[in-house]
């Protein structure tokens, strides 16, 4: 995936608590393949209503919100199921971060796994930034390396967790973020191969002559 280093974008105010996956993307588009895109689907049953049209009452539908990659919402965002296919809408639509006061657990690990960002203000912060966006302003500047949010006369620090950070910032997945401190998995595995010589497992003869 791409690092995540510094993104100044359009942000969209969502000023809605409890945002759950059934929201983010219903569960009757799961059945969708991921290569067909998962845009048209993002909060789907809050833009448009029965008759398939655009209410107007989610910001990202307004022409000033066009392209926006950043998402300002209010606390436990992505709550409920585990549906990966949240994460998926909200990446195809082409959101990057999404700015809360928290956020469900799973959601967040299958975001940091999609590389988008869950960065973590308080409430106050989070209503801050909202009321900003409401009265006009539009982008904001996230800087994952500094952890701060501005924009206009707003400026936060965030919250995230120190390994989530590390894997953003180099665009690791789980596997490539392991293999970072591989000089140091090799190291120990000489310190504990010496130390306790028999816990390797040891090739033992095969009576009928068989290689094991």
């Amino acid at each position: 995936m791409d690092p995540f280093t510094q993104l100044t974008a359009v942000a969209c105010p969502l000023p809605l608590a409890n945002v759950d996956t059934d929201q983010i993307v219903p569960a009757r588009f799961m059945s969708t393949p991921r290569a067909q895109g998962y845009s048209g689907f993002l909060l789907h049953d809050m833009r448009r209503g029965a008759d398939g049209q655009p209410t107007g009452l989610i910001a990202l539908d307004r022409p000033e919100r066009a392209g926006a990659q950043i998402i300002v919402a209010k606390r436990n965002f992505g709550c409920g199921s585990s549906r990966e296919a949240a994460v998926y809408a909200l990446a195809d639509f082409g959101i990057r971060c999404v700015i809360a006061p928290s956020f469900g657990e799973i959601f967040a690990g299958n975001s940091l796994s999609n590389g988008l960002l869950t960065a973590r203000v308080s409430e106050t912060e989070a209503d801050a930034l909202l009321a900003a966006l409401e009265a006009g302003g539009k982008t904001l500047t996230v800087d994952l390396e500094a952890q701060t949010i501005s924009g206009g006369d707003q400026a936060v620090r965030f919250d995230i967790d120190p390994a989530a950070r590390l894997r953003l910032l180099n665009g690791w997945d789980a596997i490539q973020m392991t293999l970072s401190f591989k000089d140091e998995i090799a190291a120990f595995q000489v310190r504990d191969a010496a130390a306790r010589p028999w816990a390797k497992p040891q090739k033992v003869s095969d009576p009928r002559g068989l290689t094991p």
